[in-house]
C-alpha cells in the first residue's frame, strides 16, 4: 500500500489517481473527508498532529510526504512523521521539498525543509526528494478575478521563472514511489520555459479568446495576500525568489525528462486543462 498525504491538492490528487490506475493499493490522506477514486482508502489526519497519521500508515510500504504551509514554520516538527513512518514499517518515502533548499538555503522556511531532508536521508529508509520551483497552479489564485473582472493581479509582472505543472510533479513522484532506480534521487523540477506573470495572463487570455488586464501589485500588497494562507516566513522566502531569481532559479532542469522520458508540460498546457476555472 502507498500512502499519499495532501491527497486533495494539485499534486496529491493526480498522484493518487495515477497510483490507483497502476493497480496499487492507495490510502489518501487529507484533513477532511473527500471523494477519492474507486478502490482508494481515505483517512482523515492532520500532519501537524503526527499521531493522527498512524492509522493511515498501518500496512504501508511507501509514503508520499507533502508538507502544508503550517509545517514549514520553525516550531513545527514534520521530521517526526518520518520517524513514525519508519516505526510503522514503511520502507520508502518520497518527499516533496523545494528548489529553494538548494538556491536559498538560509531562508527560514528552507532551513526547516533542509532539516526534514536530512532526517529522511539519515533514516535508513529508501528515499527520493523532489525539489520543484514555482507551480503553474499558483495561477489558480487569479481564477475568480479573471472570471468576474477580466483581471490578473500579481507582483513583479515582468520577472519570470520556469514554473512547473503539478501534474508533472505527480508523475515524477509516482515513478519514484514505484521504481527502485530512483532510490536516493534528488530531482529539481521545473517547466520547459521561463514565463513572467504578465505572460501567464496573456496565455490565459489567448486560451479564453478574451482580453485579460494585468495589474501589478507591490511587494507589500502581495505579501499581505499570501500571509492569509501561508506563514510569513514562507511568503517572504517565496517573494525573494520571484522578485529577483538567481541564475540557478532560471535554469531549465533536465530532471523531468530524465525521469519521465518526455519534456515537462508548458504553462499553456496547464491552462488548457484548467480553463473552465477561468471562464
Amino acid at each position: 500500500m502507498i500512502v499519499v498525504t495532501g491527497a486533495t491538492g494539485n499534486v496529491g490528487r493526480p498522484l493518487t489517481q495515477a497510483l490507483a490506475e497502476a493497480g496499487e493499493q492507495v490510502t489518501a490522506v487529507s484533513r477532511h473527508a473527500v471523494a477519492v477514486p474507486d478502490g482508494v482508502r481515505h483517512v482523515a489526519a492532520d500532519l501537524a498532529e503526527t499521531a493522527s497519521l498512524r492509522p493511515a500508515l498501518e500496512g504501508a510500504k511507501a509514503l508520499f510526504l507533502l508538507l502544508s504551509g503550517d509545517l514549514h514554520t520553525p516550531e513545527a516538527r514534520p521530521a517526526d512523521i518520518i520517524g513514525l513512518a519508519a516505526a510503522s514499517g514503511v520502507r520508502r518515502v518520497v518527499l516533496l521539498s523545494s528548489q529553494g533548499v538548494a538556491t536559498r538555503p538560509l531562508g527560514p522556511s528552507r532551513v526547516a525543509m533542509r532539516a526534514v531532508e536530512d532526517t529522511l536521508r539519515e533514516s535508513g529508509l529508501d528515499w527520493a526528494v523532489l525539489r520543484p520551483g514555482g507551480f503553474a497552479s499558483n495561477a489558480m489564485a487569479w481564477a475568480e478575478s479573471v472570471r468576474t473582472q477580466g483581471t490578473v493581479a500579481a507582483p513583479f509582472g515582468d520577472v519570470g521563472v520556469p514554473v512547473i505543472d503539478p501534474a508533472d510533479i505527480a508523475e515524477v513522484a509516482a515513478a519514484c514511489l514505484l521504481d527502485d532506480q530512483h532510490n536516493g534521487g534528488m530531482y529539481e523540477l521545473t517547466g520547459p520555459e521561463v514565463i513572467t506573470p504578465r505572460q501567464q495572463a496573456e496565455t490565459i487570455a489567448a486560451a479564453l479568446g478574451s482580453p485579460v488586464r494585468f495589474h501589478e501589485l507591490t511587494r507589500d500588497e502581495a505579501r499581505a495576500g499570501m500571509t492569509r494562507f501561508v506563514p510569513a516566513e514562507l511568503a517572504d522566502d517565496t517573494l525573494d525568489i520571484i522578485s529577483a531569481p538567481i541564475p540557478a532559479e532560471l535554469r531549465i532542469s533536465p530532471d523531468v525528462e530524465q525521469v519521465l522520458g518526455r519534456a515537462p508540460h508548458p504553462f499553456s498546457g496547464w491552462v488548457a486543462r484548467n480553463l473552465g476555472a477561468f471562464r
